[in-house]
């Protein structure tokens, strides 16, 4: 078993590129190959009886977050940990339903949970094993999508948006675009009605005033950067108790999931939109903090951040990113080289600053290997 993990990791590191632009070559480069392996080694020795990873009920999510890691940096699908990974994700279909947070009472963060585990059996299937489970999984999560159906018009701030769970969660930009990326990996086209819907929502979490967001806050900030969400009035996580409806200013990773969000629904580069959000990654682009956050909450979400950023520069096709200072960066190298230094003696990662379930070493492993999977040249 640990000669195949290590062949296949192998393979992985045969395509990173390892050498960051603008860094001294005379430093050894961080071995993608070995920080994969060492996270493997520590989530097969914390994973549950039942195949799954942390504390019921939020292991449902988080098993599938971790099981698309190790898939995407060379486990194979057959091999353990995965194996049993997945046989706990396929309990978690509800021929019901068609979502896959399971069929009991402690089926919560519903859309979430179903969004992850679509891109886990995606990744895990051979031969479209999994694609009726998969599109009867996409079929709901465009059910529960806020639209008029649900009752709420083109000029709702819930319009287009997804949330943690079905008819009484409010939308928000992190489970719209975990919602976006789902169907995206079921293979809905981007002309289908819930892409567009969606676009409608991610406008109205961007800081930048025009016909897509016309909320005081939009004008205030008016930036090019997005927020938590747009709905209720607008609602932000940069700081705490007020200041959830008060600073509206963006950060590093909603903006990130406002920019891969809008790639999927189609919109390019030229777009007004998407040059204002590019214009602030220029302006904040680093991989020592969540960028745009307050320097006491620097350190918040890291780990969603790093997966958030690599989807999204991926999603923006181009092997460097150029900075507001002209700095050109391979953005795999720099954030090859963040995970490096933070990997922990035994493989794992966690994130000291606990916040948003961080302080749980398998999801932020899983979000970590998350990341590392798109430090690799297409």
């Amino acid at each position: 078993m640990k000669t195949r993990l290590l062949a296949a990791v192998a393979a992985f590191a045969a395509v990173v590129a390892l050498v960051p632009a603008g860094r001294s070559q005379d430093k050894a480069a961080p071995d993608a190959a070995a920080i994969a392996a060492r996270a493997a080694e520590f989530l097969k020795k914390t994973q549950n009886e039942n195949g799954s990873w942390g504390k019921e009920p939020q292991s449902r999510g988080a098993t599938g977050v971790i099981v698309t890691g190790l898939i995407r940096t060379g486990t194979r699908p057959d091999d353990a940990p995965v194996a049993r990974g997945v046989k706990y994700i396929e309990s978690l279909v509800n021929a019901k339903s068609g979502h896959i947070a399971g069929d009991d009472a402690k089926a919560t963060l519903i859309n979430y949970t179903t969004s992850i585990n679509i891109m886990a059996l995606n990744a895990a299937g051979k031969d479209d094993k999994y694609r009726a489970v998969i599109a009867g999984a996409a079929k709901y999560l465009k059910e529960y999508q806020w639209d008029d159906a649900r009752g709420k018009k083109d000029d709702s701030d819930y319009y287009g948006g997804a949330g943690y769970a079905g008819d009484k969660s409010r939308p928000d930009l992190s489970n719209t675009a975990f919602f976006l990326e789902a169907l995206k990996e079921a293979g809905v086209s981007k002309d289908d009605p819930a892409f567009k819907k969606a676009l409608v929502f991610v406008g109205r979490c961007q800081n930048l005033k025009s016909e897509h967001n016309t909320a005081p806050w939009a004008e205030k900030n008016n930036d090019g950067s997005f927020v938590y969400t747009g709905a209720n009035g607008g609602e932000n996580r940069r700081t705490d108790g007020e200041g959830v409806k008060t600073d509206m200013g963006g950060y590093g990773s909603m903006t990130y999931a406002g920019i891969k969000s809008m790639v999927y629904c189609g919109v390019g580069k030229d777009d007004p939109r998407m040059k204002k959000a590019l214009e602030w990654v220029a302006k904040n682009y680093t991989l020592d903090a969540n960028p745009g956050m307050p320097e006491a909450n620097s350190q918040r979400g890291l780990y969603y951040y790093y997966h958030t950023f690599a989807k999204c520069m991926a999603a923006l096709g181009d092997d460097t990113f150029t900075d507001a200072k002209g700095v050109k960066h391979d953005w795999r190298a720099d954030l090859l080289a963040a995970l490096a230094k933070r990997q922990k003696p035994d493989g794992s990662f966690v994130n000291d600053t606990d916040r948003w379930m961080e302080g749980d070493p398998n999801l932020v492993t899983g979000y970590a290997l998350m990341a590392l999977s798109y430090c690799q040249k297409k």
